[in-house]
């Protein structure tokens, strides 16, 4: 709650000041007596803003109009009153603070002089040049309670800060506020040598700590690795024709088809924030490309571009240790065992194709229902068997060419984690993810389809630099319901095909 000056200064010297003037304190409305005027709907904002910030608050309601949810509040507070009359100014005799929530501008101004008449405070809803408080939006987590003003120019304004506070600052800060209590209760000494110990003992808040020597080289490994994958396929390319030369000049259309197809799902995946491996691996059955070189043509590609990007956040700080940890060895077990399966069966790739159309099938519904619910989701309690999510999302992820983003990230932040930190782990474990399912494949095919893969890699490779200048220019819906649509039409039309061939 935030009060005006009173008579003492001249208005016109208000209206001249620049910037907010306002002296923000905080009332104990618990001790005071307050009294409402109006029980309609602002009067009804009105108290319940009141009785959310000061449950135990003495509240008398004077109204000849009284809505039911008022009456509510009432049974549900014990301090609050409701008088069923028409205002007189002796009804104010014995408040503390005034409330005037009615429609009508005559009886605002006789309440309004009631309560100067009398020395009291007064907020007249809507209308800012009559209140000598405002009562703004306030964002409450625990005992940590932050009060908003925008000099009564703007409630919106308001009311949009408080929505970003109350979702940027975490429920969990009330334990600092306890913990930090209990620190200070503990000090012994005089006031300046309390001072000093709670200088020392949250020094630490501040400090910026050196990377731990493991994870200094954290960022060569990943550059090391994704040079290794890359000149794993060129040496593939090089070994496939007796002159590299001479492949080059003869080299088969459908490199090209997939370095168009590369570039143009990165730049989707820029803009929308997935949907990479599906496009990708749909594209490739679509064009004759068996399962398991589709599955490791993607996860090539997405070698070097996660790990960038998981370097980012780890230089950012957006990497939880622990949860990454949880993750990396199950989803390298489910990875690994998902490609050795699926290249086991590539001689059988005809009948492990519809599977994976199937699985692609369903990716494309949700993508398809994610552009059309965007509302979001109440946090649940967090997913505790981390490893069994990891474990199933790698398998899926080698299995169906894609996946891992879909499958953990959603899961995680659904399970109510922080999305920042969560998107941040998810993209770094991508990265080992896809490099030892990208190992095992390419130690296990014999005849993989390299003009595919190789097209696949340079192309999101040459988009990648772009995809995230543009993600801000594009319309994420349209994009959304038209992947969505491509890929279910592709995956039932491969799915259709292997059924009438089998009929």
């Amino acid at each position: 709650m935030t009060l005006l000056p009173k008579d003492n200064i001249n208005p016109v010297q208000l209206n001249e000041a620049e910037g907010n003037q306002l002296f923000p304190v905080f009332i104990k409305l618990n001790n005071l007596h307050t009294v409402l005027i109006g029980a309609g709907k602002v009067g009804l904002e009105k108290l319940t803003t009141v009785l959310n910030n000061s449950p135990f608050a003495k509240v008398t309601v004077i109204a000849k109009e009284i809505l039911p949810e008022v009456h509510q509040l009432a049974a549900e507070y014990g301090k609050v009153i409701i008088i069923n009359k028409t205002f007189d100014e002796y009804d104010l005799d014995g408040a503390d603070i005034v409330i005037a929530a009615t429609n009508d501008n005559d009886l605002n101004t006789y309440i309004r002089q009631a309560a100067r008449d009398r020395k009291l405070l007064i907020n007249i809803a809507d209308k800012p040049e009559l209140c000598d408080f405002y009562l703004g939006s306030v964002v409450k987590k625990g005992d940590l309670k932050i009060a908003i003003s925008t000099n009564g120019k703007s409630p919106t304004v308001a009311k949009r800060i408080k929505e970003y506070l109350n979702k940027e600052i975490p429920d969990e800060i009330d334990i600092t506020l306890q913990q930090m209590n209990e620190l200070r209760n503990s000090l012994n000494g005089d006031f300046a040598s309390k001072v000093q110990q709670l200088n020392e003992a949250t020094a630490v808040l501040t400090e910026r700590k050196a990377p731990a020597p493991n994870k200094l080289y954290l960022r060569w490994l990943i550059w090391l690795t994704s040079v290794s994958c890359i000149t794993i396929a060129l040496l593939s390319l090089w070994f496939k024709e007796p002159a590299f030369q001479l492949y080059l000049r003869e080299l088969d259309p459908v490199f090209y088809y997939f370095l168009v197809a590369g570039f143009i799902f990165s730049m989707i995946d820029g803009a929308i924030g997935m949907s990479y491996g599906v496009t990708s691996t749909t594209f490739s059955l679509s064009m004759g490309i068996p399962p398991a070189s589709a599955s490791m043509a993607v996860h090539l590609s997405e070698v070097m571009s996660n790990g960038i990007a998981g370097w980012m956040h780890y230089r950012m700080g957006n990497v939880n240790w622990k949860l990454f940890k949880l993750l990396l060895i199950p989803g390298i077990i489910g990875a690994v065992t998902g490609a050795y399966l699926l290249s086991s069966l590539e001689h059988y790739s005809q009948y492990s194709k519809p599977f994976v159309s199937l699985y692609t099938l369903i990716l494309g519904g949700v993508i398809l229902s994610k552009a059309f619910n965007n509302k979001p989701k109440k946090s649940a309690d967090k997913i505790k068997k981390i490893g069994l999510l990891g474990l199933g999302g790698g398998f899926i992820d080698a299995v169906g060419g894609g996946g891992w983003g879909s499958i953990v990230l959603s899961s995680l932040i659904a399970g109510g984690r922080n999305p920042r930190f969560s998107l941040g782990t998810v993209k770094l474990s991508r990265f080992f993810i896809a490099l030892m399912s990208s190992l095992t494949f390419v130690t296990m095919l014999k005849n993989a389809h390299w003009d595919a893969v190789a097209g696949l890699i340079i192309g999101s490779a040459l988009a990648s630099p772009i995809a995230a200048r543009i993600s801000n220019k594009i319309s994420t819906k349209v994009i959304m319901v038209s992947v969505g649509i491509i890929v279910i039409l592709i995956s039932l039309k491969s799915i259709v095909t292997f059924i009438t061939k089998v009929i």
